[in-house]
């Protein structure tokens, strides 16, 4: 059935049918019938499936990416299908519209997206004040990043102000130093500028109280050296963890038609071109760190794509793209496969 549902929906521009979807999911869960519905036929409740993880104990190792829900506006909603947890944002300290639309474009053939968003969001005390108010039965990670118009030498204060914003609410959190979208931002993957983030980080989430997980979502363009450097990072801040990967610049091996993708412009790459390159660097990491949990994202489909990632090294597995193709079964179907 969502093939057919898919193919009416990829009529619409992408980002006006994500928030028309998102707010039929919402009144479905607004009505206890519904919401009984969505739990029965998207819920996978098996024991074998759970994972504990930096501390937490994750009821299966299928999560949803950062990205989809980045205001904390459906987590309650997206808690009924199935997923194990759910990651909001990216979120920053002040809000910001992101970049110009469009700036999220299909590639059918590929099964992938280009997005150059810009973190779009309302700002991390709104997202904060949301899980206030309707905690969703569902663990959360919170992604957090700069604001556009901060310098990266004081980048810094912005990841710490939306930690703070977002302390009591995260269940672990997320720093994103490696959107393609902001200028500038992958600048903050280099050894200096990242330490510093992640040490204050690490201060400041020792003095707030019960320190939560604090993992580093990095980019799948890095060289074996910058890898290397990465794990030599995360030992030497303490952090509990590594998402890898987010989207990619590079466009090689594309289906879809060449005029097309050049028409797009910028942006991040995700989905199925990702899957191979999203997987080396997992096991390239799990190699030389086989001790550092990894969360691993890019090109999750189906449930041997993500045996793929877990075999490579990851202890979790995120979707985003894959849940735009494959509907909203897809945590379920993956799960199921796991375990099969």
């Amino acid at each position: 059935m969502y093939p057919l549902l898919r193919r009416l929906l990829f009529l619409r521009r992408p980002e006006s049918v994500h928030y028309w979807a998102m707010r039929r999911l919402q009144l479905l869960y607004r009505n206890p019938l519904g919401r009984r519905l969505l739990k029965q036929s998207f819920s996978v409740k098996d024991p074998s499936l759970q994972r504990r993880v930096f501390g937490l104990t994750f009821p299966n190792p299928v999560g949803l990416a950062a990205g989809f829900d980045k205001d904390a506006r459906w987590t309650r909603e997206l808690s009924c299908l199935g997923f194990g947890f759910v990651e909001i944002g990216t979120l920053t300290p002040k809000p910001q519209p992101g970049n110009e639309q469009p700036r999220l474009f299909r590639l059918p053939e590929d099964k992938a997206l280009i997005n150059r968003m810009g973190f779009n969001n309302g700002g991390a005390e709104a997202a904060a004040a949301r899980l206030r108010a309707h905690r969703p039965d569902v663990i959360i990670g919170c992604n957090i990043g700069k604001n556009k118009n901060t310098a990266n030498e004081d980048a810094v204060q912005d990841y710490e102000a939306a930690f703070r914003a977002l302390y009591e609410v995260a269940d672990y959190f997320v720093v994103n130093v490696s959107s393609p979208n902001t200028p500038g931002l992958r600048e903050l993957q280099e050894k200096e500028p990242l330490t510093r983030i992640l040490n204050r980080l690490q201060q400041v989430n020792r003095e707030l109280g019960t320190p939560k997980p604090i993992l580093l979502k990095i980019a799948p363009d890095l060289e074996e050296a910058a890898l290397d450097d990465i794990v030599a990072i995360v030992r030497e801040t303490g952090i509990q963890g590594i998402v890898a990967t987010n989207t990619t610049l590079s466009r090689a091996g594309l289906k879809s038609p060449k005029n097309l993708v050049e028409s797009i412009g910028a942006g991040g790459l995700s989905g199925l071109p990702l899957k191979q390159k999203s997987t080396e660097v997992v096991r390239y990491l799990h190699a030389k760190a086989p001790e550092i949990p990894i969360m691993a994202a890019g090109g999750i489909f189906t449930a041997a794509d993500a045996r793929e990632k877990l075999e490579a090294g990851a202890s979790l597995v995120q979707v985003y793209t894959g849940f735009i193709y494959e509907g909203p079964a897809i945590a379920k179907k993956i799960c199921k496969g796991i375990n099969n």
